[in-house]
């Protein structure tokens, strides 16, 4: 397992900080020395994300906003750097997951799911490459067991988590001669509030949605945050241009 002299000092940016496994995240890379970064777009759970962690000795600089917004990317990016002398990790783990039949999707609901989903990692890693170059640094984009197998009413969210991976192995690939690692981790189930407040289609066939929802029981915020955290470490050095499934065996058939 890794120490704190893996982590110690060094800046993580995680976005969705506010709740779930971006909040396990940063409460991860907190106890073992790390100066953060936070971002989400609830600023009320940002702020309470980032006031535990400071009260614990942790510096702390978070920044409100939308990931959706390329704009909001960069400068993010830009102000960190600046603030906190540079970055060593980022943690896109800002999502969005919404059921929805297909005939029943309008523009703005996909293109909602591909602009946090797969823009906002973008522009965050662009923005970010040049400093994680400089500092030997990596990137843990998380994407999910959708990106690896069909899952019906789902198709927006499994379309871009899936152009997530892909985007993760392309830049991975353009970096392979550098020192930087860009990996992603696909989670299935995870036990967060995440589905509070939910919609389904009125002619959803739950028998469908079961096929990947898992036999196992859901993953915890903390076990997908560790699993960040081993990727994101020097114990995983030879770990590049990877998707690693952290799911139960939902898309193991």
């Amino acid at each position: 397992m890794w120490d704190r002299e893996s982590f110690e000092e060094k800046v993580v940016v995680i976005t969705g900080a506010g709740r779930g496994v971006g909040r396990a995240s940063a409460q991860g890379f907190a106890s073992v020395g790390a100066r953060l970064a936070l971002l989400d777009i609830d600023e009320q759970r940002l702020n309470q994300t980032s006031e535990e962690l400071t009260r614990t000795g942790t510096e702390v600089l978070a920044i409100p906003g939308d990931v959706a917004d390329p704009g909001y990317c960069v400068e993010s990016i830009e102000h960190i750097a600046k603030a906190l002398g540079g970055i060593d990790v980022l943690c896109n783990i800002a999502g969005i997951v919404s059921f929805r039949a297909i005939g029943d999707i309008d523009p703005a609901f996909w293109r909602k799911h591909f602009a946090v989903n797969l823009d906002g990692p973008f522009f965050l890693s662009q923005a970010a490459l040049p400093h994680l170059l400089e500092s030997n640094g990596n990137i843990v984009n998380v994407a999910s067991s959708a990106a690896l197998i069909g899952e019906a009413f789902l198709v927006p969210y499994a379309a871009s988590k899936a152009a997530l991976v892909h985007m993760t192995k392309s830049m991975a690939l353009e970096h392979i001669n550098d020192s930087v690692r860009i990996n992603a981790v696909a989670p299935g189930a995870i036990d967060t509030d995440i589905m509070d407040g939910q919609t389904f289609p009125d002619n959803i066939n739950f028998d469908l949605v079961s096929r990947y929802t898992g036999i196992r029981k859901a993953s915890s915020p903390e076990e997908i945050a560790r699993f960040i955290m081993y990727v994101s470490s020097p114990l995983a050095s030879s770990i590049h241009g990877a998707c690693l499934s952290i799911d139960g065996g939902i898309s193991a058939g």
